[in-house]
């Protein structure tokens, strides 16, 4: 049996010799490197904290001592060594969660999957044990990869640093990296910190030798250690951290469990808040991770273990690379249009803009606030910016978006990869909120194109807008085949017409496809079924009140939230407009997704053709909405597609 297969929980580390440690960290990452290949999933930056964890459960006493982890996506090794090594269904459905899970295991304090956040919940776990008199628990923030660079990190320092007896450790997992390499001025400095780890040797070398002069060493070192501050910040400004009123421990070898206890320790025997800063290697010990610059293996699919080549290469066209390309296009006939993203320029489409007109787009870390705020600026300079962003993420700017970006009328277009249901992600990066989120803001203009065509001239269309916010939303998936109108209504796409219109279905955005598929189902039971596309669904086209009234009832299809989405736009549409139809809205229900596939979770919602078809079917019988055989349809204005 091996020694992984022993550890059943952290305990089990404690009675491991060194080489035992070194032997065990090798089992980890070959079990780690086979099992993802299997399932797809975070590799890169598990493979960079397999001794920082294990010199972690060794040092701490989980789960009395809290263990954070920041960002979860690096909680791997974390889940193999308290319980957890069934890895064969990872991120899918019945599966191990690809982040912390507090349905999984005691060990897992906080499902935390947006980054910078840990900082903060340390500092109230820490005030918690200070009130309750708790002196013997710790509370340990593992923050990295990329999540340093957030600004909420950086306000839990301020608070952190003025408790000078909160027993509280951070460490920092300095990879150099979040999805790419990290940047900024933060960054800078933690590289200055890489290349001055023999200071502290230095300074002691220095001091025996001061001392040890006949006669003048002892006032010749008191007068040079008054000059200690300065000089320290010269040669390695961990000042930074002290001046704060953090105790700062490092730089120390992340791949040397000895060296991590051994800080860790001194951490533990000093009642304050120290910082340990620890140098690690996103993908060590797998050659295909190390050698792929765009981002280290960050995330793979299901993949060949020796190699690192995909098992099933991709087929089909991404709505991301369908964004991506379209851009570039752009930025050749718009010199105005420069970009943004948050520390996923490859994930969200814009590497070809970068490479094609690098001096026209800016990384700027995960600081999503920073970003839509940056993006007013730019806006207000005489530029048109395209922010780019996973859906889930731009929840963490909604009060930039509303009163940087709407208040002053700037023209930025915010471009949603990710939007509505992702799957195995889980409950924390489904785009299911931002249609609704967004609603409230005045001024705002939402597109949710059906397809490739739809989704190059919307974002043609976003970009020509110039005094008013714009997002155009799209989700994790393959781009099908183009969807065709047959007609056109004010600014909607009727994509079908019956001889007879009972129901007015409205399709967002890739629902389109379902709902076709539902209104064939509808159309064999003798109901018929207009499917429209509103192209822009927010605001409510000015039309749809006039064509609702042609019909029975209305429903609306959505992947989004039902609380505050297009459904409810539509209906209060209706309602200001006194046409009193009953209104189905098809859509997300007010609770977290756990993972599965995207088709899974669609599934279990009744976002399917049949679930449609047979949901629209019982209102009308519910409410016994009989036809009126004198009741012609409303006459609605038509337009050449």
């Amino acid at each position: 049996m091996s020694l992984l297969e022993n550890i059943r929980g952290p305990r089990d580390l404690k009675a491991l010799g060194t080489e035992d440690l070194n032997e065990l960290a090798e089992e980890i990452r070959h079990f780690l490197v086979h099992a993802v290949a299997r399932t797809g999933g975070h590799l890169g930056p598990n493979l960079g904290v397999v001794e920082l964890t294990i010199a972690l459960h060794r040092s701490f006493d989980s789960p009395s001592d809290r263990v954070l982890w920041d960002t979860g996506h690096q909680s791997y090794v974390h889940k193999l060594l308290t319980g957890r090594q069934d890895f064969s269904k990872l991120r899918s459905k019945g599966g191990l969660s690809g982040y912390p899970s507090r349905e999984e295991s005691e060990h897992d304090v906080i499902e935390n999957s947006h980054a910078s956040t840990v900082l903060s919940w340390a500092d109230g776990l820490a005030k918690a044990n200070q009130v309750l008199g708790h002196w013997n628990r710790h509370v340990v923030a593992v923050i990295g990869d990329g999540a340093l660079t957030g600004g909420m990190a950086w306000e839990a320092l301020n608070n952190i640093a003025a408790a000078k007896d909160r027993q509280l450790i951070i460490v920092v997992n300095d990879n150099e990296r979040s999805y790419a390499p990290t940047i900024g001025g933060l960054a800078d400095h933690l590289a200055t910190l890489r290349t001055t780890d023999g200071y502290e040797r230095f300074l002691a070398r220095g001091k025996e030798t001061i001392q040890g002069l006949p006669l003048i060493g002892k006032p010749l070192y008191e007068s040079l250690h008054g000059a200690k501050k300065g000089f320290k910040d010269a040669f390695a400004p961990q000042g930074m951290f002290e001046d704060l009123g953090l105790k700062y421990l490092g730089p120390i070898d992340g791949h040397d469990v000895a060296a991590v206890e051994s800080a860790l320790r001194r951490a533990k025997r000093f009642h304050g808040p120290v910082l340990v800063h620890c140098r690690t290697e996103k993908g060590r010990g797998y050659r295909p991770a190390l050698e792929d610059e765009a981002d280290r293996f960050h995330t793979v699919g299901v993949m060949n273990s020796l190699t690192g080549e995909p098992l099933t290469p991709a087929t089909g066209t991404s709505w991301t690379s369908v964004f991506g390309d379209e851009m570039v296009r752009i930025g050749a006939e718009r010199p105005d249009v420069v970009a943004l993203t948050a520390a996923m320029l490859h994930p969200v489409g814009l590497t070809g803009f970068a490479a094609a007109y690098p001096d026209r787009v800016w990384d700027v870390g995960i600081a999503e606030q920073h970003a839509a705020t940056s993006a007013a600026g730019l806006a207000t300079g005489g530029l048109h910016p395209v922010f780019a962003v996973y859906a889930t993420f731009l929840n963490r700017a909604f009060d930039q978006v509303l009163m940087d970006v709407a208040l002053h009328k700037c023209g930025v277009t915010f471009v949603l990869d990710r939007a509505g249901i992702t799957g195995t992600d889980g409950p924390s990066h489904n785009g299911m909120w931002d249609m609704s989120v967004l609603q409230v803001v005045p001024g705002l203009r939402i597109a949710a194109p059906r397809d490739a065509t739809r989704l190059r001239t919307q974002l043609r269309e976003a970009v020509d807008i110039s005094d008013a916010p714009t997002v155009v939303r799209f989700p994790k998936a393959t781009v099908g085949p183009d969807i065709p109108a047959v007609d056109r209504v004010g600014g909607m796409d009727v994509l079908t017409r019956p001889e007879t219109p009972d129901v007015l279905l409205v399709s967002v955005g890739t629902m389109a496809e379902v709902a076709l598929e539902a209104a064939d189902l509808l159309a064999a039971r003798g109901t018929g079924c207009t499917v429209v596309d509103p192209c822009w669904v927010k605001p409510v086209d000015p039309e749809m009140p006039a064509l609702a009234a042609g019909h029975r009832m209305v429903a609306v299809v959505e992947d989004n939230s039902r609380t505050g989405g297009v459904g409810w736009a539509v209906a209060q549409a209706l309602r200001d407009a006194d046409v009193d139809l009953p209104l189905e809205t098809i859509g997300v229900p007010e609770q977290f997704l756990a993972h599965a596939k995207r088709s899974e979770v669609l599934a279990d919602l009744g976002l399917t053709p049949a679930e449609i078809a047979g949901r629209i079917s019982a209102v009308l019988a519910r409410k016994d909405v009989g036809r009126d055989p004198g009741r012609a349809a409303a006459p609605a204005r038509k337009e050449s597609v």
